[in-house]
């Protein structure tokens, strides 16, 4: 049966473009980012088009096998590489890297779903416009892969998830049929919306070959900030006068831990971190304006002055050139970086509505530290949208390695119950992959987790589409 399916996926897409063991190095596709596993494929496909997508679907189908689709492999939940049975198809979107169409009256663009995030980026930036969504994983993370997790990123707050800027979709379902729904229309009120079906269900349920997505006009000016603030409560109270004074001007907001820093200035001293050393936390804000720089530069003046004068911020800087602001995003995007070469970690991407973040840090910050004396908390995200990364390190000079095996399990039942207390999500934009899939029946709602089964069942009634991933069997 191997040598038969391995014969039917040469014959959809080409000798070429089926790599095996035996005459390929598969190691970057069955690694994830993190590092965290390293599963075994029978082999990994590398098709060109939206048809040889659907072949393949259709010869697995044919010979039982299992599917796993994989963009730019930059997750983070471990939710696109095989297992280790040997027995998955790892199905690479990377070749379907083409842009399809720009519709400059529409602001849209059509894209297929290997095209790489920044290059969506500079090819609307190329047409005067903008594509929004930003990860610090942009130059390698897929648009397939982006809306497949529904990403977040550093401009939700104005923007929203990917999910918000996709209009349409074409996807293959688990038959192997194809779903042409690639439409430009913003009003389309004709049944079920199956593109929010797909969009952040992590390949288990369709494989997303292409998307029209939304674009929007390019700022005036865009003015980036960093200031120090004496609190948690403080950054929020600055979040809510900035929303005030900026209104829909108010792209970025994020906020990060002095821990968080100081991983960044010890390990990348090159980029010379800001304001960290004498404050608890430091604020990135984005400031994006129709009016003009001169506009955009009163306007984040006189909003850091008033959050002077009423205490919200102790000292900022704002950025007089756009190099200056790519450094300071520079830092805050090296953080994940940062912490990893401390040392292996436990982390987690959790949602807390704003209000309450600075009550649920100080409770879980509190019962970590005294269940596990010296534990170091790597707290930083997007507090504008109430996304926090709040990672946890190895208590200084202990084996992280150790540390990761033996606390996890410990780490992570403290945090989610947390979560849950203060109703939020044990996932903010990361998605489920399987490293959360287990928690799932324990912090979502029955019947919503019932609904979802349903689903999955009625679409993907044999379980071929990257199984084990969100929902357990």
């Amino acid at each position: 049966m191997k040598a038969d399916l391995l014969n039917a996926l040469r014959a959809a897409v080409g000798p070429a473009q089926v790599l095996t063991r035996d005459t390929h190095d598969l190691e970057a596709y069955e690694r994830d980012w993190r590092q965290r596993a390293h599963g075994r494929a029978l082999a990994v496909v590398r098709p060109g088009s939206t048809d040889e997508v659907a072949a393949v679907v259709r010869a697995c189908a044919a010979h039982g096998a299992s599917l796993v689709p994989q963009g730019g492999n930059t997750g983070l939940v471990v939710g696109s590489v095989p297992d280790d049975s040997g027995t998955q198809v790892v199905l690479s979107l990377q070749r379907l890297n083409a842009v399809r169409a720009i519709d400059r009256a529409n602001l849209t663009m059509t894209v297929e779903a290997g095209c790489v995030l920044q290059a969506v980026q500079q090819a609307a930036e190329a047409e005067g416009l903008l594509f929004p969504l930003s990860l610090a994983a942009e130059g390698s993370c897929t648009i397939g892969g982006n809306l497949a997790t529904n990403a977040g990123g550093t401009q939700v707050l104005r923007y929203g998830n990917a999910r918000e800027l996709c209009l349409g979709l074409e996807v293959v379902t688990p038959e192997g049929e194809v779903w042409h729904g690639l439409s430009g229309l913003r009003k389309d009120n004709t049944g079920y919306d199956l593109r929010d079906l797909f969009v952040g269900s992590e390949g288990t349920l369709g494989i997303i070959t292409a998307a029209t997505l939304k674009l929007f006009p390019q700022p005036a000016a865009t003015l980036t900030a960093w200031a120090s603030v004496p609190s948690l409560q403080a950054a929020v109270d600055l979040l809510g006068l900035a929303q005030q004074r900026l209104a829909a001007g108010l792209t970025g907001f994020e906020v990060m831990g002095q821990f968080a820093l100081s991983l960044v200035a010890r390990h990348m001293p090159q980029l010379r971190v800001p304001l960290w050393q004498d404050t608890p936390y430091c604020v990135l804000l984005e400031n994006s304006d129709s009016e003009g720089e001169d506009h955009a530069r009163a306007q984040f003046e006189g909003l850091l002055e008033a959050a002077m004068e009423q205490g919200l911020v102790s000292d900022a800087v704002v950025a007089e050139s756009i190099a200056q602001a790519h450094a300071l995003w520079h830092i805050r995007e090296s953080i994940p970086l940062a912490q990893a070469q401390e040392g292996l970690n436990i982390k987690h991407d959790i949602s807390i509505p704003v209000s309450r973040i600075p009550a649920f840090c100080d409770e879980a910050d509190a019962l970590l530290q005294r269940e596990i004396p010296g534990v170091r908390l790597v707290n930083f995200g997007h507090l504008g949208d109430g996304n926090l990364h709040y990672n946890v390190q190895a208590p200084a000079g202990a084996d992280a390695k150790y540390f990761l095996q033996t606390q996890e399990s410990r780490v992570n039942q403290l945090v989610f119950d947390t979560v849950a207390r203060y109703h939020g999500s044990i996932s903010a934009e990361h998605g489920v992959g399987s490293l959360k899939a287990g928690h799932l029946p324990h912090f979502k709602d029955p019947v919503a987790l019932a609904l979802m089964r349903r689903i999955k069942a009625a679409l993907d009634p044999h379980n071929r589409f990257n199984p084990g991933r969100v929902l357990t069997p």
